[in-house]
This record gives C-alpha cells, sequence and structure tokens, in this order.
C-alpha cells in the first residue's frame, strides 16, 4: 500500500506537467466497439491501484481462508504453539491455494489477460472475463443459506441466474461458508487428539499425579500418533479434494 502511495504521489506531478505542457497523459476516448480506451499512464495509475488490494484478494477470493484456519487449528490440537511457525504455515496455505486455484488462474489467463495484453480486449472487457471464473469457483464453495441471508439484508428476493447475483453479496457469503467448512473439518481434527488429552489426563488422576500437566504426557503420543497416520498428507490432501467434491 506504502508503494502505491509513493508511486501516485510520484505520478500526480508528472501528469499535470504533462497537462499543461499540451500532453494529454490522463484520456478516456470511444472504442470503435462503443467501449472506452485508457491512456497508457491512466492504465498503470489503476493497475497500481488494484495491485494494493491483491493481498485482500488472494485472501477473500481463494481458498486461502479455509486452509490457513484448518492448519492453525491443527497447530493448536497438537498442543505445539509455535512449530511449525506462522511463516511456514502461511507458506503452506499459500502454495497449496495456488494448487487449488491454478485451473481458475489459467482460465483468467488465457480468457482475459492474453487478449488484453494483445489489445483484442478493452480493460472493462477484460476485467469481466477475469471475474468470471473467481465468480464460478466462488458459488461451487458458497452454501445457498449464506447466500439467502445476505439477500434477505439487501431485501432481494431470488436471483434468475448465478451470473445475476452481485459481486459484492457474493464475497462476504463465500467467505462466511469458507470459515463454516474450515471450522467443520478443524473439529473432526480434533477429536482425536482431545480423546488422547482425556485418556492421558485419567490416567495421571487414577496415578495421584496432579500436579503434572497432561500436556507434557500427551504431546509425545499426539506426534507420534500423526506422524504413524501421515498426518501431513492426509490434512493436505482432505483440503484439496474439499475444494473438488
Amino acid at each position: 500500500m506504502r508503494l502505491g502511495l509513493v508511486l501516485a504521489f510520484a505520478l500526480v506531478p508528472g501528469l499535470v506537467l504533462a497537462q499543461i505542457g499540451g500532453m494529454n497523459a490522463v484520456t478516456v476516448t470511444s472504442a470503435p466497439d462503443g467501449g472506452q480506451v485508457y491512456s497508457v499512464t491512466l492504465q498503470i495509475l489503476l493497475f497500481m491501484t488494484l495491485l494494493t488490494l491483491l493481498p485482500s484478494a488472494l485472501i477473500m477470493l481463494t481458498s486461502f481462508t479455509r486452509i490457513i484456519i484448518v492448519l492453525g487449528i491443527l497447530r493448536q490440537g497438537l498442543g505445539t504453539s509455535q512449530t511449525p511457525s506462522n511463516q511456514i504455515l502461511l507458506g503452506l496455505a499459500l502454495f497449496l491455494t495456488l494448487f487449488v486455484m491454478a485451473p481458475v488462474f489459467q482460465e483468467i489467463y488465457d480468457t482475459a489477460a492474453i487478449p488484453y495484453m494483445e489489445e483484442k480486449l478493452g480493460t472493462e472487457e477484460a476485467l469481466g472475463k477475469a471475474i468470471k471464473p473467481l465468480r464460478t469457483f466462488m458459488l461451487a464453495q458458497t452454501r445457498e443459506t449464506d447466500l439467502s441471508l445476505f439477500a434477505e439484508i439487501r431485501g432481494l428476493d431470488g436471483f434468475d441466474s448465478p451470473d445475476a447475483i452481485p459481486l459484492n453479496l457474493l464475497v462476504p457469503a463465500f467467505v462466511i461458508s469458507e470459515l463454516k467448512t474450515a471450522f467443520q473439518i478443524g473439529f473432526l481434527i480434533l477429536i482425536p487428539f482431545l480423546i488422547i488429552d482425556l485418556v492421558v489426563a485419567s490416567v495421571l488422576m487414577s496415578m495421584g499425579m496432579m500436579m503434572l500437566s497432561p500436556m507434557i504426557i500427551s504431546l509425545p503420543f499426539k506426534i507420534m500418533l500423526f506422524v504413524l497416520v501421515d498426518g501431513w498428507s492426509l490434512v493436505m490432501g482432505t483440503l484439496a479434494q474439499s475444494f473438488f467434491t
């Protein structure tokens, strides 16, 4: 965001000087097909503005939210508060997100990015085609109840087609659905670890070792169980498959 602001402030004096000198640095002209064509300087400014929103889009419009929440719950269930570290969890979530979203990103690149770079599409048309694959992905992962909730808040009765759903209504419904799914998966992951904690606590109480923390004894057993069942492969594989079923 700071980089975008610096570039914006750096471009503004140049744009003013260009206008004073008779150069149309910021222009919007009509295209032959009835659309609008923006000058290169204005396109760069719009691109830098959108670039500042990229982290929020990566978190809210992709599978990143579900993955990072499940990994955080998994670490909490294991009882290792700092292992794996936040950087490792973020890296795992990022690369698994890229794996899950690869077909969507490829479709965006083929249908929007390439025609736009070849000047076959205008800016507005390219943005519309880029949003369409994301809309299809989010609709496939969004519950109808969550869509109905936000539609009722907006006072909307229904939609004729999925394309008629506004993006500002679909995004919050998609995020709520992802949070619900992430906590459901996290609950299933926590059950085996909870059973181990209960067994260890019961054994220590029966032996009269009330001053000994059950977490110290249960931690090696939980790690051993997680390694024996190949837990990382199961968790990562389940997360990836949850987006394709």
